[in-house]
């Protein structure tokens, strides 16, 4: 019989095999620029609680000429192997066989393929050929949350099966690095690449309970990217950490309070960490530290989608969740979303 909430079973994930340093990323920017990089961009780096950072390619890679098509051979590269490594340690851990996924929900914002990754998966992993895959684009940040919800209500929908959601972007091969402008240093200071999956279904593990986002009016200009010629140029607002306590704030309480909980009531949260100055507007906000949500931004930096997901499964690891817990990111639109696990 089916729970009252799909329940999340397991996770993993998984990161490409080029690590950098904030250390590295100035000498690779002052090589590149033929000349020191100001005072200011090294304040930048060592504001953003980031130490390491995985990459899709080596740096090298990213200050050469490249092409649309070019970009999108090293994202179907780099993508299929670490989506392969984070979904197999899921179903490990769930031990769950791979012929008895029923739908892959897959969530990315920095590469697109038709037919889309997960379809050309199943074949390659071995998913049985009736398995549904549903590509979920354009939420950037927010798309972890935003994701296991969906995962959550196709899985009510239809209950045989457990449903993989796979959130995954390579957010270094969005930007084209070859104009070196403030934003482009902004994206190289903070952004990284990784994956995380995550088996839905009935079994062990906190349950699914609630999820929402909200659009605020009026705020295109947040968050998002501009098409150029070989890459996406960053739309990033300043003033997100002033928005966490004016405007996330009374939305995510009001979701809080719908759930009949309070902050008091619940674990450590898992946010999607954005950069260092949005941990501390939210860790304000939810009069927490965040530990979790630091050590993951400290050690991988902003992944995007997958981020909140590594933290999840990290407060998983560490048994974190005996009450509930809830879990925040914000993204493009300008949107907000929040969800509730509960033991």
């Amino acid at each position: 019989m089916l729970q009252n909430h799909p329940r999340l079973i397991s996770l993993g994930t998984a990161v490409p095999r080029h690590c950098i340093t904030q250390a590295d990323v100035l000498s690779i920017l002052a090589q590149a620029k033929g000349q020191a990089l100001p005072p200011r961009m090294a304040e930048i780096l060592s504001n953003t609680g980031i130490t390491q950072r995985h990459i899709a390619a080596p740096p090298e890679y990213y200050f050469g000429p490249r092409s649309w098509a070019g970009r999108a051979q090293v994202y179907e590269d780099a993508a299929t192997h670490i989506f392969e490594a984070a979904a197999a340690q899921a179903l490990e851990r769930a031990n769950v066989d791979i012929a008895e996924i029923g739908q892959i929900v897959f969530v990315s914002t920095t590469g697109t393929m038709t037919p889309s990754l997960p379809s050309r998966m199943i074949a390659h992993m071995g998913f049985a050929p009736d398995t549904r895959c549903v590509p979920l684009f354009g939420y950037g940040c927010a798309g972890g949350v935003i994701g296991l919800g969906v995962a959550a209500d196709l899985y009510r929908a239809s209950p045989g099966k457990p449903v993989l959601l796979v959130s995954l972007e390579l957010c270094s091969l969005a930007y084209d690095h070859a104009r070196m402008d403030k934003k482009d240093m902004v994206a190289l200071a903070l952004f990284a690449d990784g994956c995380a999956a995550a088996v839905i279904g009935e079994g062990p593990g906190p349950a699914l309970s609630s999820f929402a986002s909200h659009v605020w009016p009026d705020t295109l200009d947040m968050m998002g990217w501009e098409i150029g010629d070989t890459g996406f140029d960053l739309v990033l607002a300043r003033n997100i950490p002033v928005f966490v306590n004016s405007h996330f704030a009374p939305v995510c309480d009001s979701f809080i309070t719908q759930q009949g909980l309070r902050k008091s009531d619940m674990s450590e949260p898992a946010c999607h960490p954005g950069g260092g100055r949005v941990v501390d507007a939210l860790g304000e906000y939810l009069a927490h530290d965040l530990s979790m949500t630091r050590t993951v931004l400290r050690e991988n930096g902003n992944m995007s989608s997958p981020t909140v997901l590594f933290v999840l499964e990290a407060l998983l690891a560490a048994g974190s969740i005996a009450k509930p817990t809830l879990l925040t990111a914000l993204g493009p639109g300008f949107v907000g979303a929040m969800g509730v696990l509960t033991p």
